[in-house]
């Protein structure tokens, strides 16, 4: 058979397998566990395992940084090694155990962190897109491996397209105006998927301009118009079933249509109703009964599924795949711990350094103290692996200092409960009144949301399924039942009542409460313990002291749950700052998953660091940091905001009229994009620029000598950013062009090179549809962070001129207007194509700059709703130039030569598609 012969071209043997298979056979391809088919040797494949910074789900397996810690340490080729070792780890487990670990990995997450607040923040890589393409590809080329024929597993980018809010995230759409969409959300797809290194793309929950993810056309229009190579398609779970249910997007009357026109749009994989592969069957099925979908429209999925097959070796003899007899001996292998532990120093960035306080020397600090409710426990996150081990920073730290010189408190209150006489304890058989004290111990996450230690066994308090025990060691699960409120009443009694996150309410799980009676019990609440004053006591003995706080990944903010705010918790809040008052030597390390509004650390304590939850090997990673054995390597991928004030609308996705992410925002951000201190200090020189002007398919290059001024090693990320001074459109205050990361010794000086090709400079035009380069200069600039620029040189482009927008020449489409206010984009009528523009509010606009309406006689306006008003060069003031009824009937007369800018006035629910003129054209 020649899907059998490895030798053979990749086309040939999948088409070969696909003209054996059935019918049903193919059909029954289409869901995510594809059967077995017997008569023809060909094992069940499964896809989704998966693997964002380690092998998940299965079991113990090395777990490394958060996906934003790993880009945190602007190091390709290590972010590559660390997708090496996660992409051996799942050969080695498919080798052990092929039916609960398949080769087709979920990974890596290159949705754009355009705000901090989103819940999965974790997931991604950065706010830049450029940043997030690279580190993106990085890591899946590392999953793949560099076989030139097998794969070692088959990467799937997440998830297509404009997805990062967690709010509705089924229902809620993402605005992307054409600039946004190809300035910032597609690029980061497509520079893994050009390059090759991943073979797989999954669509998101939302909607894109009004039309559910799952069938956008940008699947097919864009995604695979950026390659020859076949692209797998997989839908996130159960998201086809949300295209036809009436509590979710209601797209399509029944499932039958909504599967048909997925297929048809793209999806190749259908990830629903889990294991029951017979429902998606059914829905093909009775779609092909219709007419809605053709065996054709079939084979194309089920070929790239095959495709992916083929690729990975699965019907190859072993001796022809390299990866075959990978076994699961590699899995937390030594290799890959010392790797958890670089990975995870690498990412460790210092945001403030002053009084020498770090590093750490054991001479001079006889004891430190660590306090905090990250400073004794690593926290695991939803797509963590399960830790073989884990190192924290107390044990770091122990293992330098001497365990005696170690000085540890956790920092959080332990409270009573009290009902009368009597006082509330919880262990593993449930909760009940005692007459002697009993408590528990409060870890404090923001939101008022708490999770409670009982005393008696040292386990959290859950909501189970016959009430309230303690047996949890915290919180693990999709469904969090170990968060509780202390909800204070006007008496001064409290109430406790468990909470759940907006998109996890299960039945009970959100009103569930102590119920000692008709209704919630008035609880005394006598504090037991109160842990910042021992923090602080503690601190006071201390030659130093390691605050260390954070969030925990699965609590107020995680997928189904976007934060609220930037704030630190309360308590942790209370707990540095008292602790700081009690020992001015104060450091403060943040272990999260996203950036906090840490204000006053950073104007008081005299150090400052963040990593992202860092996996098993955390502690020894910080513990080298802090005492200086390794210089901390992070440079921020995101905005650090003073506060959340200053984000626009989490649901706007407009970074370019709401001046979001760093390349448009304004004010003076708490820590840039890009920021990050090392122990030693350098000095930038001689920045030269090969050319002063250049055209579009010329290459520039941009050198800088980078010298190290201080007295110990160090790392540096060099940075190269551009921006375009004058233009047509609002530009980007700056923008990422390239970086490298060197490591120089004590005086040491080394010459760093960029490659600038002028083709990037481009922009998105709406008047001609199609990127372009203007003639324009551009500030060069070369620093340690966006904002931290150490030189510049003026680069002109010889590009072009992008002149007036002709009215007659061809109708323009609503969604390619240059302003507006108070407008959404939203889909046509047509449920699979086109976008346009709707009002949200009376008075409504968008404005077609520039346009040269010489020899425009009439007009009309496609779309819906009540009558759109036409002005010149004013929304408000200017010349109405006519009011035309959306709709095939609205023709009006609109004369008016010369170039003016056309504002389009709406009432609220018009929906407009485009503007059609009619005249005589000049000339």
């Amino acid at each position: 058979m020649l899907f059998r012969q490895p030798e053979a071209p990749l086309a040939e043997r999948v088409d070969d397998l696909l003209g054996r298979l059935t019918l049903p056979e193919k059909v029954a391809m289409l869901h995510q566990h594809q059967p077995a088919v017997d008569r023809l040797g060909i094992a069940a494949f499964r896809t989704g395992t998966e693997a964002l910074h380690g092998l998940a789900w299965l079991g113990d397996a090395t777990v490394f940084p958060q996906a934003v810690g790993l880009a945190t340490s602007w190091n390709l080729e290590l972010i590559g090694r660390v997708g090496t070792a996660v992409g051996t780890e799942v050969r080695g487990l498919h080798h052990k155990d092929p039916t609960r670990c398949g080769l087709n990995v979920w990974a890596p997450v290159v949705n754009p962190l355009r705000d901090p607040r989103w819940g999965r923040n974790e997931e991604g890589y950065a706010e830049d897109p450029l940043l997030t393409a690279l580190a993106g590809d990085a890591y899946a080329r590392g999953l793949a491996g560099d076989h030139p024929r097998v794969l070692r597993t088959a990467p799937t980018l997440k998830h297509f397209l404009g997805y990062s809010s967690e709010t509705d995230r089924c229902t809620m759409s993402s605005n992307l105006s054409p600039r946004v969409l190809r300035e910032y959300e597609l690029p980061a797809f497509r520079g893994p998927i050009e390059r090759g290194s991943a073979v797989a793309v999954m669509a998101s929950y939302n909607l894109v301009n009004g039309r559910p993810a799952h069938v956008t056309p940008y699947l097919n229009d864009e995604l695979r118009t950026w390659t020859d190579d076949e692209i797998f398609v997989v839908s996130d779970a159960y998201a086809p079933s949300n295209l036809a249910d009436p509590q979710q997007q209601a797209w399509f009357p029944d499932h039958a249509e909504s599967h048909a026109a997925a297929l048809r749009a793209g999806i190749d994989s259908f990830t629903d109703a889990d294991d029951r592969s017979e429902v998606t069957i059914e829905r093909i099925d009775e779609a092909m009964r219709r007419g809605l979908v053709t065996e054709a429209d079939i084979d194309r999925a089920v070929r790239r599924a095959l495709t992916v097959r083929v690729r990975l070796g699965e019907f190859d003899p072993d001796e022809a795949n390299p990866y075959a007899n990978v076994s699961a001996e590699v899995i937390n292998c030594a290799e890959h711990q010392e790797l958890a532990r670089e990975a995870a120093r690498e990412s460790i960035t210092l945001l403030k350094s002053e009084c020498c306080l770090l590093p750490l020397d054991p001479a001079r600090h006889r004891t430190v103290a660590v306090v905090g409710p990250h400073a004794a426990r690593n926290y695991t996150d939803w797509y963590s692996g399960s830790l073989p081990y884990s190192c924290t920073l107390r044990d770091g730290l122990a293992e330098i200092f001497g365990a005696d010189r170690i000085l540890h408190v956790e920092g959080v209150d332990r409270i009573a409960l009290r009902l009368g006489d009597r006082y509330l304890a919880a262990d593993a058989d449930g909760v009940r009144l005692v007459g002697e004290v009993a408590g528990f111990d409060v870890f404090d996450w923001g939101g008022g949301v708490v999770t409670l230690r009982s005393t008696v066994n040292g386990k959290f308090l859950r909501a189970g399924a016959a009430g309230l025990v303690a047996d949890s060691d915290g919180p693990s699960e999709w469904v969090v039942r170990e968060m509780f409120r202390l909800d204070r009443r006007a008496d001064g009694t409290v109430a406790l009542r468990t909470h759940s996150s907006p998109g996890n309410t299960e039945p009970g799980s959100l009103t569930a409460q102590l119920d000692l009676g008709p209704r919630a019990a008035r609880l005394r609440l006598e504090t037991l313990v109160d842990g910042v004053a021992d923090a602080a006591d503690l601190a006071a003995t201390a030659d130093a002291v390691i605050v260390v706080a954070g969030n925990h990944p699965l609590v107020n903010g995680r997928e189904t749950e976007d934060r609220a705010d930037l704030k630190l918790p309360p308590a942790q809040d209370r707990l540095l700052r008292e602790v700081y008052a009690a020992n001015r030597n104060t450091a403060l390390v943040l272990v999260s998953s996203y950036p906090y509004a840490v204000e006053w650390a950073d104007v008081h304590l005299p150090a400052v660091l963040w990593m992202s939850h860092g996996g098993q090997e955390l502690g020894h990673a910080l513990t080298d940091v802090l005492t200086g054995r390794a210089d901390p390597g992070g440079r921020l991928t995101q905005t650090w905001y003073r506060s959340a004030c200053e984000l626009p609308d989490l649901l706007d996705y407009d970074i370019i009229t709401n001046d979001a992410t760093y390349q448009y925002y304004r004010g003076t951000p708490l820590y840039p994009f890009g920021h990050g201190l090392s122990y030693a200090t350098f000095d930038y020189s001689n920045l030269d620029v090969s050319h002063s002007s250049a055209a579009p398919g010329d290459t520039v290059t941009v050198t800088v000598w980078v010298t190290n001024t201080g007295s110990r090693p160090g790392s540096e990320v060099v940075q190269l950013y551009t921006h375009q001074q004058l233009s047509r459109v609002k530009q980007p205050l700056r923008q990422l062009r390239g970086f490298e990361k060197i490591t120089l010794e004590p005086g040491q000086s080394s010459l760093v090179s960029f490659s600038l090709p002028v083709d990037e400079l481009r922009f998105w035009d709406v008047t001609s549809n199609r990127f372009v380069v203007e003639t324009a200069r551009h500030k060069v600039m070369v620093g340690r962070s966006a904002s931290d620029i150490r030189l510049t040189a003026t680069l002109s482009v010889r590009g072009s001129r992008i002149g007036s927008r002709p009215a007659l020449e061809r109708p323009i489409a609503a969604v390619d207007h240059d302003e507006y206010s108070g407008i959404t984009l939203v889909a046509t009528g047509d449920p699979v194509r086109g976008e346009a523009v709707r009002a949200a509010e009376d008075g409504a606009w968008c404005c077609m700059a520039g346009l040269d309406l010489t020899g425009a006689r009439e007009v009309a306006v496609g779309g819906d709703g009540p009558p759109v008003v036409l002005r010149l060069d004013d929304p408000y003031a200017g010349p109405a130039l006519a009011t035309v009824p959306p709709g095939e009937a609205g023709v009006r007369t609109a004369t008016a030569d010369g170039v003016h800018d056309l504002y389009l006035i709406l009432d609220a629910g018009t929906r407009i598609t485009e503007i059609r003129f009619s005249g005589t054209l000049a000339g």
